[in-house]
């Protein structure tokens, strides 16, 4: 693709501006309460993300679909990283990640999924977690069936760690394709989708033996016609039968009643990305300090996110964020992984995974108030450059949202 998002300059933040990170100060010039001691855990202070990081953008996505079929080996070059373990074909572990899902998907590989995916492996989706390579398999032949012309093009893969941590990919792709065959709410439709979702995988040694998928399911079914809170309707009832287990827990926003801790400062000389990242969530959705998106992005800061929402500039981020602690006004939120590849000079692209819970007691997003405790999560891909985010993409189970929400009975949080 010739106009890759994230590959355009951004309005830079001006020399020495305040990031997020920055905490406010009474008249004094002291933090308040800053002898408190922070929360506990991964919501504050959770300590550094023990990984490698690539330091520039070598190893990124290029133009092109990855077709291992249709491209030749002098096309993709030389190996460029060890990749212990992996097929010899493979070049870096962005060349894989764009090229096994080629494989599958648009040569309609499917058994190539038991080379790729390890035989245990755990995925989480809007179905909540599976477990096994044939869970994998079943739900790809589904969606093929479905969807028999599918093509799959990689917009972004977000990449970090090495042959002896293993690799975490975050992979944001653009999907097209007609809807030809029956699926489990109803019969083919014809019409053509496109939308773009991430996914999130680790890899080792040829293996994906974990993956966080969110497949932009309320913007499929409003660009097939179909009403969406009735499929989440029947979704969430369908889940609550079988009991799926959603793997949540209480996040810590609050600690002994008190009002919530205002991030701890970082001491880094330089810009610290995962200070900064982690600081911005928690200050946002748990401190429900609006504000915080003025220190942390542009005011040309493009964002995007589930059901085709498009906003741009520091007052549409607001908006997200206030229509999510209006409709859950008990929201607590939790980072629960953070990287990313760059430097200060040339800038830095992130992937955020975090977790929520909240009550639906608002009226901002999903309709009347129906008390139901609701578990989202989701994945951020952050650009930033000069300290600040010029571009955020923002994906989070919305569809899953719905059905929680909606369905006859509410389900059983498991903890």
């Amino acid at each position: 693709m010739t106009d890759r998002p994230g590959s355009t300059p951004q309005e830079a933040a001006p020399e020495g501006a305040a990031s997020a990170a920055v905490v406010p100060t009474s008249s004094n010039g002291t933090r308040p309460d800053a002898r408190r001691t922070p929360l506990q855990g991964s919501t504050l202070d959770g300590g550094p993300t023990g990984r490698t990081m690539p330091a520039d953008f070598g190893i990124a996505v290029r133009p092109g679909t990855g077709s291992d079929t249709l491209r030749a080996e002098r096309e993709r070059g030389a190996r460029r990283q060890s990749l212990r373990g992996f097929e010899d074909t493979y070049t870096d572990i962005v060349d894989y990640i764009v090229r096994i899902t080629h494989r599958i998907w648009e040569d309609q590989d499917v058994g190539y999924i038991y080379d790729t995916y390890a035989p245990g492996c755990f995925v989480y989706d809007d179905h909540g977690a599976h477990y096994g390579v044939e869970r994998v398999v079943e739900g790809t032949i589904a969606s093929i069936h479905a969807f028999p012309d599918t093509r799959s093009w990689a917009d972004e893969i977000i990449w970090a760690g090495d042959d002896e941590q293993g690799f975490v990919t975050s992979h944001r792709y653009i999907t097209t394709g007609h809807h030809l065959g029956p699926w489990a709410w109803g019969p083919a439709t014809r019409r053509k989708v496109n939308l773009w979702g991430i996914a999130n995988c680790v890899v080792r040694e040829n293996e994906i033996f974990e993956e966080w998928v969110l497949y932009n399911m309320t913007s499929k079914f409003m660009q097939l016609g179909i009403d969406v809170a009735w499929a989440a309707k029947q979704y969430g009832n369908e889940l609550n039968r079988i009991s799926a287990d959603r793997h949540v827990g209480e996040v810590a926003r609050l600690e002994g009643g008190r009002q919530p801790e205002y991030y701890p400062e970082s001491g880094a000389r330089s810009f610290d990305v995962e200070h900064f990242v982690r600081a911005l969530w928690h200050n946002l959705y748990n401190r429900r300090d609006l504000s915080s998106v003025d220190r942390a992005y542009t005011s040309t800061a493009r964002w995007r996110g589930p059901s085709n929402r498009v906003g741009y500039g520091r007052q549409d981020v607001k908006g997200i964020a206030r229509s999510l602690l209006a409709t859950f006004p008990d929201l607590g939120m939790q980072v629960d992984e953070v990287y990313w590849m760059g430097n200060e000079a040339d800038g830095f692209r992130v992937s955020l995974r975090w977790t929520a819970q909240g009550t639906h007691r608002g009226h901002a997003l999903y309709g009347p108030p129906t008390g139901r405790r609701v578990h989202l999560w989701g994945i951020d891909q952050l650009y930033i450059r000069g300290g600040r985010v010029t571009e955020d993409w923002m994906m989070f189970n919305e569809f899953d949202v719905l059905a929680q929400i909606l369905s006859d009975e509410p389900a059983e949080l498991l903890g």
